[in-house]
């Protein structure tokens, strides 16, 4: 099998049994981005020398009989948000071009720590804003399922460069499904961890965040099977002092939880494509054929979660307007105003309401957690849209708002939520991929769950981006 195709776990057992040199393992992936990055854009910088000069090094210690750590050698693309040492952090707009740094974010010290090997930086939207991936700075990232259609955001490029090979891991961050949706469009496997579990932190463009990105923010591992989102989340996980709300907690649970499953195919507050819904009611089966126990009900205050959530969101992020104007493109703000314009602003009483109702609905979710522990849902209401179409027009924007509603109360309750593939749409191809949701620090429960759907998913990667 090439090299590309080999999963993590295997590039890494590979290369420190000596059967292969941690030097070709870079080399093919270096061909390969080569080879397929031209017609996606999902890689922004290649860090070809660096990653030649790791892996040289790498193979010396190998050699010399030292220990190395489980990711040895595996190629790691990272997203152009998360700080490496010595390159820009971007947010994909012009005006970060040159925002270079002097220390990695925690997230990369720990996969380098690993043994990983940086290999390239991956696109994505003006600021993290959009669940499509197009830069202004870069320009956009294709879907390498079907190049019309968007590749999720914001961490697209991450989604686009693992399905097709250019990576064997990524690293991404989610404020509103950026791990998952991309994980959705693209065929491959995410995890948003529980909010605290894997340390956030970063210097661009400020070293402070804003309340939302300190409640709903975080950073996370994507790769193209559970067994490698597994491995990096364990590599990821844990306090780190640069990150004061970071915790040390085990990814695996002590309390036995019950295999019972709440099915949402069709969530409430909008419409979901027949489609969608189809897939999540395969998964169930695929659950139901595993030995767990599915029934379709919803969780409490579903719709007023994500209500919450956007609430919450726009109205901590209205404070930068005026800055986001500034740094943002024509398409990423124009979404970013019909937004701001369509949301009542917050007065004092108001955030207290929000974070009231917040509370409450923690407290009926942790409940039905109780009786179900495990939320299986769509990612995306509807299948990935045309490009642009968030941006042409205002009802393509409340649009998009109301597809991405499945993968919002993770994010305002600070929710574990794997996103794995469970299908293809017949007429465009496209893989569907569904969510697992489970109680805070249940993020091990969650990924049993997506490996079961994963053995019986018909999606394998990578593949060869289709270009017509």
């Amino acid at each position: 099998m090439e090299l590309t195709h080999l999963t993590a776990l295997q590039l890494a057992a590979s290369v420190a049994k000596r059967e292969v040199s941690a030097v070709e393992v870079i080399e093919a992936h270096l061909a390969r981005i080569e080879a397929v990055n031209p017609s996606l854009n999902a890689v922004v910088m290649v860090l070809a020398d660096s990653a030649r000069a790791e892996a040289k090094a790498l193979d010396a210690r190998l050699a010399a009989g030292q220990t190395v750590g489980p990711l040895a050698g595996v190629p790691l693309s990272v997203k152009e948000n998360i700080d490496m040492a010595g390159l820009p952090t971007t947010w994909g707009v012009p005006a970060l071009a040159d925002a270079v740094v002097p220390v990695d974010a925690p997230i990369v010290e720990r996969m380098r720590a690993a043994g990983a090997i940086p290999i390239g930086r991956t696109n994505l939207p003006d600021m993290a804003l959009r669940i499509s991936t197009d830069s202004s700075l870069h320009g956009l990232t294709r879907n390498p399922w079907h190049p019309g259609r968007a590749a999720g955001g914001s961490s697209g490029g991450e989604g686009a460069a693992l399905a097709t090979g250019m990576s064997a891991i990524g690293l991404g961050n989610d404020i509103g499904g950026s791990l998952r949706s991309p994980a959705n469009c693209c065929g491959i496997v995410s995890i948003r961890p529980s909010r605290g579990r894997v340390p956030d932190a970063g210097l661009v463009p400020t070293e402070d965040s804003l309340l939302a990105g300190q409640e709903m923010n975080v950073q996370g591992p994507m790769a193209r099977t559970v067994g490698d989102v597994r491995l990096g989340l364990s590599v990821l996980n844990g306090h780190h002092p640069r990150d004061p709300w970071s915790v040390d907690v085990p990814l695996e649970i002590s309390r036995p939880l019950a295999k019972r499953v709440a099915v949402v195919p069709e969530p409430p507050g909008g419409s979901t494509d027949p489609e969608v819904a189809a897939a999540v009611r395969s998964a169930a089966d695929y659950l139901a054929d595993a030995g767990y126990e599915v029934k379709e009900i919803v969780p409490p205050d579903y719709e007023e979660a994500f209500a919450t959530w956007l609430q919450l969101i726009l109205g901590d992020f209205a404070v930068i307007r005026d800055q986001l104007g500034e740094l943002m493109g024509e398409d990423g703000f124009t979404i970013m105003q019909r937004l701001f314009d369509a949301t009542p602003p917050l007065d004092g009483p108001g955030w207290s309401n929000i974070f009231m109702a917040r509370h409450r609905i923690a407290r009926g979710w942790s409940a039905f957690f109780a009786e179900y522990p495990l939320v299986l849902s769509p990612t995306w209401a509807r299948l990935p849209f045309e490009h642009g179409f968030d941006a042409a027009t205002p009802e393509g924007t409340a649009a998009f708002i109301e597809l991405m509603r499945p993968v919002t109360p993770a994010n305002l309750l600070g929710l574990p939520s794997a996103c794995v593939p469970a299908t293809r749409d017949e007429a465009t191809g496209l893989p569907i991929g569904v969510l697992l949701t489970g109680a805070r620090f249940t993020d091990s429960f969650c990924l049993d769950a997506a490996e079961a759907i994963e053995a019986r998913s018909p999606i394998r990667t990578p593949i060869d981006p289709v270009t017509d």
